[in-house]
């Protein structure tokens, strides 16, 4: 489970969280679920994808159509005038061919755009005269003229597609071989052997599911050579996946690396374009090892791989000769006692050869420069980096996101490399930010929202000077959540500590609180590693929904969520379903102390680590919750895959203790509160296994619970119809348990 996949409770929720009870009806400013799920979007209608035009005179991004919120089109902004255009229409270009099955688990895996349609992502050629397009598994180059041209009519689609850095050439993976065609040109395969268990170019299951990185090969400037993992799953097992749909069952034989079970063997190459001179890169004598990233440098004369052992205690920063394959350790990051090693993209090679590097060393994620020998620490603080957004080599000044003025917002700051640890904060005090420049980060994009400001987007200089709008998204007249912002509630925020005095942040919305009445809550729970629920952002329209019809929502972070620091963080380590389920029944037992909390009316939701939070909860605590719902939970850790499950937990074989005490089967039977049980039938990350499983062990202990599974469905149980079926099913559920 990725953080985004961990997060998919919070993320479902803000998809589509629990109302109160299917819709009735309503007054015209008043939220309903249909409109909630329907388009366009309530929040507006967010730009995706931002990308100034490599001479800035150009902003392009993705947007959603106004009648179909899921679909995205191609747009551009001229930054000199302020006008902007279409310049893709996703409806009249494309084949509408279905995508192969490869490219639909391959979006699968990455959250930003599963389960959206139309054009999903776009890159700029590097004279900035063209965009690479990829539709309906074929690529497009499109003019600045509106005009498109057709480069592939492949049969399987045409999977991580690129352009080179030098323009000469675009690049995919076709049948598991990576294919360079150069622009005008015929395309050619220089891999061969691409074939049932092997692949070249591309990303293997848990580095796409866990370890955010998306390709399988990368170009060398000047378009000289291409660095290329070649990977072999024939050591994973095969685990047999029913695909159970509405109108009939396809099994798959999944090669899925179950935690403790072998890995695919990960080589990498060093080739010129048309596939020749290819060099095996020298990764380590241990082959049971994770190819973590890939850089080349700036001049492109060495290779930087980041080699993580099996553990996650250890990854080695290998420089490698791309002439001869050879490698040397330019340095190790080690874990702390009980813990582990985060992997980043927070990361920098420069033109000098110097190194921007987050690391953890210190307790904290922060910046430091490797300078030859050297390393200097950038920022420093009982507070985390989270992004680097940008670098200007020509004054030494780095810009990144981080949370230094506080854990529930997130700023875009600078700090010049000549004066370490002088950071200057560059957005307003109350949002949360993200951020991304210009390759010499003369401009940046910033994107922000607050709890009563759904995303915003500006164009800013270097200063973090506001320059221009890109979206304002201001909820005035003709915004399609205006009629419902009179009964917009504020969101209130508040601290807990827990027993080892660590302080627990939570967030909470009130309906408008009448003296001496008492309300139901809905407490909504994630409590994974890798993930904040509790932030100064905007929310889900849903969560209002849910304030209108009487609940008071609630979440609290526990220890082991994500911009703590390390120590914060590895409390988890060992331990799922410990610490976790204990500090969110902190928050379930301080709401009911408050007197405007009716304490026998709490019901709790969470999805995919937040459903096996559920199933826990309920275990650990009968009697708490009235009503508890868990969606497409893990039951059985060892049924989840090597890179995220053995970070946390260990080696199953060797660690088979920590197995059994986090189990969510053995104590199933002790669930005496009212369950509901939720999983799409098609899941190939969380197995429909691990809810299967459940339900056998229930049935076979004589405990009752309900059901609710979603045919052909994967990970992912929602859009405009579904989401509406799964929340109207969820809430009936809340509602017959809370009339009682």
């Amino acid at each position: 489970m990725t953080k985004s996949w961990l997060l998919a409770g919070a993320m479902l929720a803000c998809a589509g969280t629990p109302a109160l009870a299917a819709d009735r009806v309503s007054a015209p400013s008043q939220l309903t679920l249909k409109r909630v799920f329907g388009s366009p979007d309530l929040s507006g209608a967010q730009p995706q994808s931002l990308k100034l035009s490599p001479d800035g005179t150009l902003l392009t991004s993705l947007r959603p159509r106004a009648d179909e919120k899921q679909r995205f089109d191609l747009w551009a902004l001229d930054t000199r005038t302020g006008q902007e255009r279409m310049l893709i229409d996703s409806k009249k270009v494309g084949s509408g061919a279905e995508l192969s099955e490869a490219e639909k688990m391959q979006r699968e895996r990455d959250r930003s755009i599963s389960g959206k349609t139309g054009i999903v992502s776009y890159e700029w050629s590097p004279d900035g005269k063209t965009i690479l397009v990829p539709i309906d598994g074929d690529l497009y180059l499109a003019g600045l003229d509106g005009t498109v041209t057709r480069l592939t009519q492949n049969v399987g689609g045409a999977l991580n597609p690129k352009i080179s850095p030098g323009g000469g050439f675009v690049s995919y993976v076709r049948d598991q071989n990576l294919v360079v065609q150069p622009l005008g040109g015929a395309p050619r395969t220089v891999t061969d052997d691409g074939r049932e268990t092997v692949h070249w170019g591309e990303a293997e299951f848990v580095a796409q599911e866990e370890m955010d990185r998306r390709t399988g090969y990368w170009w060398s400037p000047g378009d000289r050579m291409i660095a290329v993992e070649r990977f072999d799953e024939a050591p994973v097992g095969i685990a047999t996946r029913a695909a159970i749909g509405a109108e009939g069952t396809k099994t798959y034989d999944q090669r899925y690396p179950a935690a403790g079970k072998p890995n695919v063997l990960v080589d990498l190459y060093v080739m010129k374009p048309d596939g020749t001179g290819r060099v095996k890169v020298d990764l380590g004598s241990e082959r049971d090892i994770y190819l973590a990233r890939v850089d080349w440098a700036p001049d492109g004369k060495a290779l930087l791989v980041q080699r993580q052992n099996r553990s996650q205690t250890v990854l080695d920063m290998l420089k490698v000769d791309p002439a001869t394959g050879r490698s040397t350790i330019l340095f190790t990051e080690k874990a702390r006692r009980n813990s582990w090693v985060n992997l980043t993209d927070a990361y920098r090679l420069l033109d000098d050869g110097s190194l921007i590097w987050s690391s953890e060393r210190d307790g904290y994620a922060h910046l430091y420069r490797l300078s030859g020998a050297k390393w200097t620490q950038l920022t420093k603080g009982a507070w985390v980096v989270n992004d680097l957004a940008g670098v200007d080599q020509a004054k030494g000044r780095i810009f990144f996101t981080g949370n230094k003025d506080g854990v529930l917002e997130k700023h875009l700051y600078s700090v010049d490399i000549a004066h370490p640890n002088v950071v200057t904060r560059l957005t307003e005090p109350g949002w949360w930010n993200g951020a991304t420049m210009d390759g010499a980060a003369t401009r940046m994009i910033v994107s922000r929202s607050n709890p009563d400001q759904p995303t915003q987007v500006y164009l800013a200089d270097a200063a973090g000077k506001r320059l221009s709008w890109v979206n304002q998204n201001a909820l005035v007249a003709g915004h399609p959540y205006f009629s419902f912002v009179t009964h917009h509630q504020s969101t209130k925020f508040g601290t807990l500590k827990a027993a080892d005095g660590s302080t627990l942040y939570w967030e909470m919305i009130t309906p408008p609180l009448e003296p001496g009445k008492r309300y139901p809550v809905f407490f909504e729970h994630y409590g994974g590693p890798h993930s904040q629920t509790v932030s100064r952002n905007w929310g889900s329209p849903l969560h209002q929904y849910l304030v209108s019809r009487g609940y008071i929502v609630f979440m609290i972070d526990n220890r082991g969520s994500a911009n703590r620091g390390v120590a914060f963080e590895s409390q988890l380590y060992r331990a799922a379903g410990a610490v976790e389920v204990e500090d969110q029944l902190l928050g379930a037992k301080w709401l009911k102390q408050q007197p405007f909390v009716a304490p026998d009316k709490i019901v709790t939701y969470g999805w995919s680590y937040g459903g096996y939070m559920t199933l826990k909860m309920l275990e650990a605590a009968p009697g708490t919750f009235a009503a508890g719902v868990a969606g497409a939970p893990v039951t059985k850790w060892e049924l989840y895959d090597t890179h995220y499950t053995e970070r946390y937990m260990g080696d199953p074989k060797k660690d088979a203790a920590a197995y059994a005490a986090s189990s969510a089967l053995i104590d199933a039977p002790k669930i005496s509160d009212p369950l509901l049980l939720i999983h799409g039938m098609s899941d190939d990350n969380v197995f429909f296994e691990n809810s299967t499983a459940l339900a056998a062990r229930l049935q076979a202990a004589a405990t009752p619970f309900e059901m609710m599974f979603y045919p052909g469905f994967t990970h992912r149980v929602s859009g405009p119809q579904v989401g509406e079926h799964l929340w109207t099913a969820i809430l009936d559920f809340y509602d017959r348990r809370l009339e009682k």
